[in-house]
């Protein structure tokens, strides 16, 4: 509460992070899986003595290049700029606990960017054996930096100790490290088949074409042997609060869990598909599918796994609204309005209800709503409501909808955002 809010509820801050993390997220564990791609795929090549395999590589290489180091350095610019607008105070603490681990990244990160140039640069003019060493360098840093952002990542869901002890490495070796860290590798091994089978079904050789759709679909299927295990490790370590919700708990969760269910089968489905000979075009419109159910794939894992730490946002820690579970009671005690540092009226009067409500509702409710967006809009929610309605639904908060962080107001500010929600956005009758 000690930040400004950005306004924009017709979207929702969660829907823009969402967004633009899981864009970032899709190309950046390719960035993981599609280094250790590259290398297989070149000793293979070479292996085989086969320079069709080797151009393919290439030619894959500069597809790669553009889209880990360009796009992708964008999007993860873009993500630190939302988050750091639509939750400074949440992205403030990852800073400061992780201030050295960021660095570190970063260090690896420029080892990718020079290696990947190199690697590219050289193709077919450095020696096999060195050019090969080359990209084994590429990968190995980018799966540190995985290693590394999955520690400060999974800390969110799963604080353990650090709660108590406030110790960097607590926090970073928290319980879901090891099993997150599986879980995303298998993944990022996933997205290279699917991204392979994008540039491999474009050869015109039908021979090489279809050697390489094959070796594109086996590194999509094969990492689904280990993944369903390592997500039922995941699943295990996580809190029983967490664990509640993604198993029925949260009505948000079931939709994504359940879509994410039936995504997973039909990418590895489509990959088994594409070992089969087929028709070009027909490939080509299957690698397409595959890359975009990908997407979703990866997409509702994330939806469920920010999803799961509700009511918090650093579980255990502080709530999605941005109020540390440790001043709670003082903020209770003293209102909301007076509490925060950026806010226009910290009185509320007959004369200034509707903006008093708009502000609680912008500390309280803009985290987790829109008004009229695709994530949980609250015009819908709340639709077929009344005053007392919405008041009931405001006192289970933190309790029987565990899911919601307890309302931290003065039972004045309650009524407020009660009339806002009403009379503000409803636009229903004004009441006595």
């Amino acid at each position: 509460m000690n930040y400004p809010v950005w306004d924009i509820s017709f979207l929702g801050g969660g829907s823009l992070i969402a967004l633009i993390a899981t864009v970032h997220v899709f190309v950046a564990h390719f960035a993981v899986g599609g280094g250790l791609f590259l290398v297989i795929t070149e000793m293979l090549g070479h292996r085989r003595g086969d320079p069709g395999i080797l151009a393919y590589v290439q030619g894959h290489t500069k597809f790669f290049l553009l889209l880990t180091m360009v796009f992708s350095a964008l999007t993860g610019v873009g993500i630190w700029l939302t988050i750091s607008v639509l939750n400074p105070a949440a992205t403030s603490i990852l800073i400061h606990n992780f201030v050295f681990a960021w660095a570190t990244e970063w260090v690896f990160f420029l080892v990718e960017i020079v290696s990947l140039l190199i690697y590219y640069y050289t193709f077919g003019r450095m020696d096999p054996k060195n050019h090969v060493t080359v990209g084994w360098i590429y990968f190995i840093a980018a799966w540190i930096s995985l290693f590394i952002i999955d520690g400060i990542i999974s800390f969110m869901l799963t604080p353990g100790a650090w709660l108590e002890t406030r110790n960097f490495w607590d926090g970073f070796f928290n319980p879901s490290f090891v099993p997150s860290l599986f879980f995303r590798t298998f993944i990022a091994f996933i997205l290279a088949g699917a991204y392979g089978l994008i540039t491999s079904t474009q050869i015109q050789d039908a021979g090489l074409r279809q050697t390489m759709v094959r070796h594109c679909a086996i590194w999509l299927a094969a990492p689904f042997i280990l993944l369903i295990p390592s997500a039922w490790w995941y699943l295990q370590v996580v809190s029983p609060q967490a664990k509640a919700l993604i198993l029925g708990g949260s009505p948000e969760i079931v939709r994504y869990a359940r879509a994410f269910l039936w995504i997973s089968p039909l990418v590895f489905l489509g990959g088994l598909i594409m070992v089969v000979r087929l028709p070009k075009g027909l490939q080509k419109a299957l690698a397409g599918a595959l890359l975009v159910l990908s997407f979703f794939f990866l997409g509702y894992f994330e939806m469920i796994r920010e999803a799961s730490r509700r009511p918090y946002i650093i579980h255990g820690h502080m709530y999605s609204n941005a109020i540390l579970k440790s001043q709670l009671p003082q903020v209770r005690q003293k209102g909301v309005l007076k509490s925060a540092k950026w806010v226009l009226h910290r009185n509320i009067t007959p004369a200034n209800r509707l903006t008093t409500g708009h502000q609680l509702f912008n500390l309280l409710c803009l985290d987790c709503h829109s008004v009229g967006g695709q994530l949980n809009d609250i015009l819908d929610r709340t639709g077929g409501m009344g005053p007392a309605d919405i008041d009931a639904v405001i006192e289970t908060m933190g309790g029987d909808r565990g899911y919601m962080p307890p309302f931290p107001g003065t039972t004045q500010e309650r009524q407020t955002l009660v009339y806002y929600l009403v009379e503000g956005l409803q636009k229903k009758e004004p009441r006595p």
